[in-house]
């Protein structure tokens, strides 16, 4: 039972330390509209999509109405286009009406954005894989709400070198397509090591081929919620510290586990997971930087962020799954740099650094997210930046991931601006040193050995 109590707390959370529902997201599969006439799935995508979220936006108002919750985002995730398209697409060009129809019907039923534009590649690249991955910078310059990632490495398979090399090509194609509104789409697109099928929140967003016809999953955040409960036991021990931040996780997670069963009602599908992750966003206390400071680093990137981000990310999950049995997605701490105004500070101080940040991300929920580079960087160099990355995830058996900005036209000491939740960044120095070769082989990077538990 709740009461009154909770009520009130729920409420000072949401007035003073911008607790909200992340995002509502709508998983649905794809699978029953491949077909190999491309006008025929075309039109079979469009009617599922649009027959399934018709009331998704409305009801996810009514419940904000309701219960004085705000709801920031209602999206779509959809099968990998890549496996919905492979039997009708030809040539990459096709694959880019998948994406405009996949923008048409999102726009159709109101969402912000709808994400599936993917390939899952993690031990090798079928045709359509590989055009749908080609397909990418048309894609995502011609529409406005589609996103797109791709899974390049697992635990179980290793990391596709091929596609890590072809990757860092795209994105470097997609900065100077879109070059001339600061590569602004480059934030639509994110690859992944060991990506979960049913993370609700974007660029990652994908339903999975295990996931059900149509589900319902959450993410809920509430970077000012941990932070204003950790300034009530400043100088405490770790053992206080992490109990506070365990209950109010627990205290968040329940309000997106209410929000998911509310809509799951009201709109008739499954309830499938509560993604509880700390995303921040460039309002002023709504930090995972500051939630670092707050334990006693005078920036993120000091000396000990390490060891203080693995503790909160341990004590959100631990406090997560008490609140619900169905805690999924990515669930932990985001430290995107643009999208959060202390990592924006540290960067431009020079507190934190693109390796610092590779560090973090061992024992963060993510990876190395929305963070501007020169514009000059080279491919290759990006491509050296991604194999990284999806290291970490194989042999942590963790999921990572790479959003790297390539702002053409910008170095080093300049900031670029995407507005909105996404903030705006510092860009961010690249190590010059030259992987061209390294980068080059072809192949894929074995599964590592503590990867054979069958």
């Amino acid at each position: 039972m709740i009461n009154i109590f909770e009520v009130n707390e729920t409420n000072k959370m949401i007035q003073d330390d911008n607790l909200d529902v992340r995002t509502i997201t709508m998983g649905i599969s794809l699978l029953d509209c491949i077909d190999t006439d491309l006008e025929t799935v075309n039109r079979k995508v469009y009617d599922k999509i649009t027959s399934c979220a018709k009331d998704l936006v409305k009801v996810g108002k009514e419940i904000e109405k309701d219960f004085n919750i705000p709801i920031v985002n209602k999206r779509i995730s959809v099968t990998p286009i890549a496996i919905v398209g492979g039997s009708a697409c030809k040539k990459p060009s096709d694959f880019v009406t998948l994406a405009k129809t996949m923008d048409e019907a999102a726009k159709s039923v109101g969402v912000n954005l709808i994400g599936g534009y993917s390939a899952l590649v993690s031990k090798g690249m079928t045709k359509a894989d590989e055009m749908l991955i080609r397909s990418i910078p048309e894609a995502l310059t011609s529409t406005e709400r589609v996103c797109s990632s791709v899974n390049l490495a697992s635990t179980k398979t290793g990391i596709n070198m091929d596609g890590v090399r072809l990757m860092g090509e795209i994105l470097k194609e997609l900065s100077e397509v879109s070059g001339d509104r600061d590569s602004v789409d480059c934030m639509k697109l994110v690859v992944f090591c060991n990506a979960p099928d049913d993370n609700p929140f974007m660029a990652g967003a994908f339903h999975g081929v295990t996931e059900a016809d149509v589900v319902i999953n959450v993410g809920v955040s509430g970077p000012g919620v941990v932070k204003r409960a950790l300034e009530q036991v400043r100088g405490e021990n770790f053992e206080i510290l992490c109990e506070t931040i365990k209950k109010t996780a627990f205290k968040v997670t329940r309000v997106g586990q209410l929000v998911a069963r509310e809509a799951s009602k009201r709109l008739g599908y499954p309830f499938g997971i509560v993604d509880l992750s700390l995303a921040p966003t460039p309002a002023v206390g709504d930090s995972v930087a500051d939630i670092l400071c707050e334990i006693g680093l005078e920036y993120a990137g000091a000396p000990g962020t390490t060891a203080a981000l693995a503790m909160l990310n341990d004590q959100v999950k631990k406090g997560g799954v008490m609140a619900s049995s169905y805690v999924g997605g990515l669930s932990g701490a985001f430290i995107p740099v643009s999208e959060d105004q202390g990592m924006i500070n540290a960067a431009k101080v020079g507190a934190i650094t693109l390796e610092k940040l590779e560090a973090m991300t061992c024992v963060c929920s993510v990876g190395l997210d929305m963070i501007a580079i020169p514009g000059d960087t080279k491919a290759t160099t990006i491509s050296g930046i991604i194999a990284d990355e999806m290291a970490l995830g194989m042999v942590n058996q963790k999921t990572t991931a790479c959003r790297l900005i390539p702002v053409a036209g910008k170095d080093v000491g300049e900031t670029v601006e995407f507005g909105g939740l996404f903030g705006y960044a510092p860009i961010m120095p690249v190590n010059k040193f030259s992987c061209d070769d390294f980068i080059k082989r072809e192949g894929r990077i074995p599964a590592p050995i503590h990867s054979f538990k069958n």
